[in-house]
């Protein structure tokens, strides 16, 4: 009597048929060895695991899922730099190891291959009318889908003959996924539209209208310029750009907007005139053209010889915070009855000497033309030395204020550089306590010897920052904190300091209304502001943010002191933990 063949649920999966077929397996004796070989395959435990994983994919198949990113690549490499950064634990160098294999990098790529494509529509078959009469030169054919994506290849008329040629293949674009078509190549149809007779912008604007399925009838360069790796070139904007505003770029769609401050991924310098770049962490793969760092110095050179840009070095001089309300301040740096050396600000001009401050960094003679500056990820490692915070603050932001308050609550975290003078010390102080108290002869050759990082006059005494003192504050493990005029960034943005700048500027009322009902900027009621110290305060922060803004790391706008100190000691806190983009010649070695 046979035995009965057990019946499968509707939901079984294959690998569970494939068990229950190799269990049903009864070698008789004509066919015994190929019963054995199939029992032999059926149970081979790899066979098992590849049915369930089909099973699996067929299960995550039905859920029609989206991908959560698109570049699980580009994030598996961010991973792995940042646990080289520091010293790594048995776990951090087993994920490492995992995210630098062939096989998980190989996984990724196809994850991203996937998660960029759409698949849709499906392409129609090629006509049967095809015409191939073009001589004897060899003809491709190349079919693209590219949806409402641009194609990502930008075109130029060959002055010789006439052609229309491919001038560049954007990184991540619809042509460079494909890998069909390349640098060199002449384009003679879109869609069946012959475009010999036609002018760049009418050929750009029938690529950019075509939807869904792209044909392409192409003649192949002679030469097929082999892809070239993307690179990992890091670049903080310093200017903002707008493809649409510029006629020059040869080709809007195709250009890359940023703003001041955004990290830019340059791909490909292939072209001396225009990069190919990325903004960091925004999620699109594909590359824009963005104008390169000699195009944009002479652009701007070529603007102020005509007159049309102002000379960055000789722009109207800003008005700085001046730490105190007070025009005749000789106060001290106490607060909350404990002093802290250096809270002092009386070596700054008053509001009535602002002219011929002294301690300015010297002309270097060309100008600085502010395009983009070459960056690199960094963090903090805890044998390294502190980094240096540099507050610099407009009219009527008060930052000394606020640097005390930071200050007074952790002072064993937190502290100031003393600061030298030439005044006579008093019955209470103490040398290298409340300041250095040094003579004028002194004092004078170490300025000379640019000893300061800035210095001046008050009451014909003489008041400087020492970059020695910044450095002693350092050497015990203390974040230094400095309050000074942006100038002094020239000296101080070194490797050996590694600089992070604070702007503080107060919140200014726009409207009568809402200043008749506020308090002073930057907190604290000191009296109501005319419209005239108002309109001082915001031609104040517009002049620092134009002359010095790229040079900040981070912008706060101070509502009142206890907010702005909160704020403060979050940024602070970050400088310890987390990862930020500073130039490069900073981390290299």
């Amino acid at each position: 009597m046979k035995e009965a063949m057990p019946v499968l649920s509707a939901g079984a999966g294959l690998h569970e048929t494939l068990a229950l077929l190799t269990s049903q397996l009864r070698p008789d004796a004509n066919h015994k060895e190929d019963m054995v070989f199939l029992r032999d395959v059926f149970s081979e435990k790899s066979l098992a695991y590849l049915m369930k994983i089909h099973e699996k994919l067929r299960q995550y198949e039905r859920q029609s899922p989206t991908p959560v990113l698109h570049s699980a690549s580009t994030l598996a490499e961010d991973v792995a730099e940042e646990l080289q950064i520091g010293p790594m634990s048995v776990e951090e160098k087993e994920l490492l190891q995992l995210l630098t294999s062939p096989h998980m990098r190989a996984v990724l790529s196809v994850h991203d291959t996937v998660a960029q494509k759409n698949f849709d529509p499906v392409l129609p078959p090629l006509p049967d009318d095809f015409d191939d009469e073009l001589e004897e030169e060899s003809v491709k054919i190349v079919r693209l889908v590219k949806n409402k994506e641009p194609l990502g290849a930008t075109i130029r008329r060959d002055e010789a003959t006439g052609a229309v040629i491919v001038a560049r293949i954007m990184r991540g674009g619809a042509a460079d996924r494909s890998g069909l078509v390349h640098v060199g190549d002449e384009l003679r149809e879109v869609n069946g539209v012959a475009v010999a007779h036609k002018r760049p912008d009418e050929i750009s604007q029938l690529l950019s209208q075509s939807q869904g399925s792209i044909t392409l009838k192409i003649i192949p360069a002679i030469k097929e310029e082999d892809r070239i790796k993307e690179s990992r070139v890091y670049m903080r904007a310093l200017f903002d750009y707008n493809p649409g505003e510029d006629k020059a770029t040869p080709c809007q769609e195709a250009g890359l907007p940023f703003q001041r401050g955004d990290v830019l991924q340059v791909v490909s310098q292939d072209d001396p005139t225009w990069w190919q770049a990325k903004r960091v962490a925004d999620g699109n793969l594909r590359a824009g053209l963005i104008p390169s760092k000699h195009f944009q110095e002479r652009r701007l050179a070529y603007r102020m010889k005509a007159g049309t840009l102002q000379d960055p070095k000789s722009p109207q001089k800003p008005v700085y915070d001046q730490g105190c309300d007070k025009e005749d301040c000789d106060c001290e740096g106490y607060f909350n009855g404990q002093y802290i050396a250096g809270l002092r600000r009386s070596f700054r001009l008053s509001r009535k000497d602002r002219q011929g401050s002294s301690g300015e960094a010297p002309d270097s003679g060309d100008p600085e033309f502010l395009t983009y500056e070459e960056v690199s990820r960094y963090q903090q490692r805890p044998s390294e030395r502190p980094r240096l915070v540099v507050l610099i603050g407009s009219l009527g932001a008060r930052i000394n204020e606020l640097k005390q308050k930071v200050i007074a609550e952790n002072p064993y975290r937190y502290a100031v550089a003393v600061p030298h003078t030439t005044r006579p010390r008093k019955s209470h102080e103490k040398e290298g306590v409340e300041y250095h108290f040094v003579t004028k002869q002194a004092f004078d050759t170490d300025a000379q010897n640019n000893k300061f990082i800035e210095h001046g006059e008050y009451k014909e005494n003489q008041y400087g920052t020492s970059i020695e003192a910044i450095r002693s504050i350092q050497a015990r493990n203390k974040i230094c904190l400095v309050d000074m005029q942006p100038e002094a960034l020239k000296t101080l943005r070194t490797a050996e300091f590694k600089p992070f700048v604070v702007f503080v500027k107060p919140r200014i009322p726009e409207s009568r209304r809402r200043r008749s009902a506020a308090t002073s900027p930057g907190g604290g009621d000191h009296g109501r502001f005319t419209d005239e110290d108002l309109q001082e305060m915001r031609q104040s922060a517009q002049l620092i943010d134009l002359q010095y803004g790229h040079l900040v790391d981070r912008v706060l706008i101070k509502e009142d002191t206890a907010s702005a100190c909160v704020e403060l000691r979050a940024v602070l806190e970050r400088l310890e933990r987390e990862t930020f983009w500073v130039p490069i010649s900073w981390v290299k070695s």
